[in-house]
């Protein structure tokens, strides 16, 4: 016969009133580390240019979540923000800036071809993302080919002026990079570090963050709150009523921006065989997030279907 002492109580007798609250608190405890985890996934996105934090939070099943409750506490509605969620998921990508800044920004530096290699190998596969967001009927319209093109071309000449890393940005201009970096949050497929990239920006904040310079970290985190709280009601407009256009510019604005990522020239620092088989690499990472977020697209798309 079963014992009734404290110690030895069968869970499935539900004998315990302890039990229920117990494994509630455990259950919660859980969704907060996985959520902490998802944002970990999503701030080290965030580090490496040509990986999207939006295309992650997709992959890890957030985003939707995510908007929602970024576009409830921006507009004031704080009753409805599941402060939890949003909590952990931050904590878990503070948690991985911190932790992964040091290391990516002694890889840039001293390793100037070959992560230029690996970032360039990233950002030509990540241009498939949006325009797989797309039919081909949406892709041909005169629209949309317009806006890839001048997105194209202007970025292209843009990063001819601004690739070049500057070594003491000013705090404003810190400021207006996290308030445009910002938006690459709320958008899958676009990399906020590659836009820092193009303009000469990335080493510079990554190097703070690795080197705990406060002062321009909290001069960045005010440019991002700004930039979200500035730029997430446009892009939503956008992409609600520009979905295609808006899309294709974003394709193109990658496609222009591998000026600022090509690693062969006179400042080469490594051999032609370790920058192919970095971009080889580069593109094989983002291949694999692209497959994961494809793979769980079908399947969303077949439950849906059996409805």
């Amino acid at each position: 016969m079963a014992t009734t002492g404290k110690h030895f109580l069968p869970a499935r007798l539900g004998q315990s009133p302890a039990t229920p609250a117990l494994s509630q608190v455990d259950f919660k405890f859980m969704q907060y580390i996985l959520n902490a985890i998802r944002g970990a996934l999503i701030g080290m996105a965030e580090l490496v240019p040509g990986i999207s934090g939006g295309t992650v939070a997709l992959i890890v099943g957030i985003y939707e979540r995510a908007v929602h409750n970024a576009n409830d506490l921006i507009s004031g509605r704080f009753k409805r923000v599941e402060w939890s969620f949003l909590v952990s998921v931050a904590v878990g990508m503070f948690i991985a800036v911190f932790a992964m800044s040091t290391v990516l920004s002694n890889f840039v530096e001293n390793h100037v071809s070959a992560s230029g290699a690996l970032f360039l190998g990233m950002v030509a596969v990540s241009i498939f993302v949006p325009l797989s967001m797309l039919s081909k009927q949406e892709r041909l319209r005169p629209s949309s080919i317009i806006a890839f093109v001048i997105a194209t071309i202007a970025i292209f000449f843009i990063t001819g002026f601004t690739s070049e890393p500057h070594e003491n940005p000013s705090l404003i201009v810190v400021f207006f990079a996290a308030a445009i970096a910002v938006c690459a949050l709320i958008l899958p497929g676009i990399s906020g570090s590659l836009i820092l990239l193009t303009m000469g920006l990335y080493q510079p904040i990554i190097g703070a963050v690795s080197d705990r310079d406060l002062g321009t970290i909290a001069v960045f985190a005010l440019g991002a709150l700004c930039g979200l709280a500035a730029f997430i009601k446009v892009l939503n407009f956008l992409l609600d009523h520009h979905r295609a256009p808006t899309l294709m510019a974003m394709a193109g604005f990658m496609l222009g921006s591998l000026r600022a990522l090509w690693p062969w020239g006179a400042d080469q620092d490594a051999s032609s065989g370790i920058i192919i088989g970095m971009f080889i690499i580069g593109a094989l990472i983002v291949s694999a997030f692209i497959f994961i977020d494809l793979k769980k697209a079908r399947a969303i798309d077949e439950r849906t279907a059996q409805k």
